[in-house]
């Protein structure tokens, strides 16, 4: 089975913007039995990826302040081919769009980004910040690069989180083996490189933020 990669998953974008402009606004297109054919073709002739994905949707402010961590998360929708993406994408709020306090994941199907999840709890995650409404394309170009299976340590991606807060917004990148440095490292350079990042991003392990929170400090830095 054939699976898309980065750029052609912004090709198939593409190809369907330049045949939506082949036509005139107001113009009426006869459907030949030709023209039936082709799009049953098409309609079935969808781009598979080589993981399901699902993005999940979080927002502190709506739950008390007692509530378990988690208990406002909830799971908004699964694809699994390019097209499928695409019409997920487009319908989501983008980080710019959406309220402070606000979490938007997306994690590998069967993946809860949640640290107790068995495939997440051994893991860790790299972190990018950005100046308030500045994370749109990069949340896009790190959604593109690991649908599109980019990385070269592939399995070790879980999913990624941008975070909308009163000061900015962060995207983290979520790994399952916080201890295999070279995996991470190659993940974390690689990352920047897609994103054309050139600030250092640094990769905190889950347990050290579950003990040690907001004084957790980076074990790798790129």
């Amino acid at each position: 089975e054939k699976t898309t990669t980065f750029d052609e998953a912004e090709k198939v974008k593409l190809n369907a913007n330049e045949a939506d402009d082949e036509v005139e606004e107001g113009e009426i297109v006869e459907e030949t039995d030709d023209t039936t054919s082709y799009l049953s073709k098409e309609i079935a002739a969808k781009h598979p990826l080589e993981h399901s994905w699902t993005f999940w949707f979080d927002n502190t402010v709506a739950k008390s302040r007692q509530a378990a961590w988690g208990s406002s998360l909830r799971n908004v929708y699964t694809f699994s081919t390019v097209e499928d993406f695409w019409g997920a994408y487009n319908n989501i709020h983008h980080p710019s769009k959406l309220v402070v306090r606000a979490d938007l994941h997306c994690f590998k199907h069967k993946i809860e980004p949640k640290w107790e999840d068995p495939v997440c709890a051994n893991g860790g995650t790299w972190k990018m910040s950005f100046s308030k409404g500045k994370s749109d394309t990069s949340w896009l170009y790190t959604l593109l690069a690991m649908i599109g299976h980019q990385f070269d340590h592939e399995d070790e991606i879980c999913g990624a989180v941008v975070s909308v807060r009163g000061k900015g917004e962060k995207i983290s990148l979520w790994t399952k083996n916080a201890a295999n440095e070279t995996a991470q490292v190659s993940i974390g350079k690689q990352w920047k490189q897609f994103l054309d990042y050139s600030d250092s991003v640094g990769f905190i392990f889950h347990d050290d933020a579950k003990r040690l929170d907001r004084n957790a400090k980076n074990r790798y830095t790129v």
